[in-house]
């Protein structure tokens, strides 16, 4: 698993939305499973949404499901994460990694695992949900 730079964070007011990006090197973008994490102060890193770029199988956190959705743009070699509905409790540093699961292993509890391998993130974009 590598992390990739996020871009996109601001502060929003609650209800409002925001659309995160990441793009990737063409080799670490093609038929990976690439997510999107994120880390509210005090409290640990979550997984929230993964997308598989070599099809369009997406898998998402409870937390989030119905309110994000991630996408890609595979010509830009992007990916994006569309966030509506945002509320005080999204506020966090989000993430971006990418990663060799295959397409059936592509999911949030996976890539989470496979997170635990990487040291010191440091390429997130701050989210701040607040009126």
């Amino acid at each position: 698993l590598v992390e990739l730079a996020a871009s996109g964070g601001t502060s929003v007011q609650p209800g409002g939305s925001l659309r995160l990006s990441c793009a990737a090197a063409s080799y670490r973008f093609s038929d990976n499973c690439m997510g999107w994490f994120r880390q509210a102060p005090g409290k640990e890193r979550e997984g929230i949404a993964t997308i598989y770029t070599g099809g369009s199988g997406t898998n998402y956190a409870d937390s989030v499901k119905g309110r994000f959705t991630i996408s890609q743009d595979s010509d830009k070699r992007t990916i994006y994460l569309q966030m509506n509905m945002l509320k005080p409790e999204d506020t966090a540093m989000y993430y971006c990694a990418t990663d060799s699961l295959y397409s059936w292993a592509c999911s949030v509890d996976n890539i989470m695992k496979r997170s635990n391998s990487v040291g010191a993130w440091d390429q997130g974009t701050l989210v701040t949900v607040s009126s």
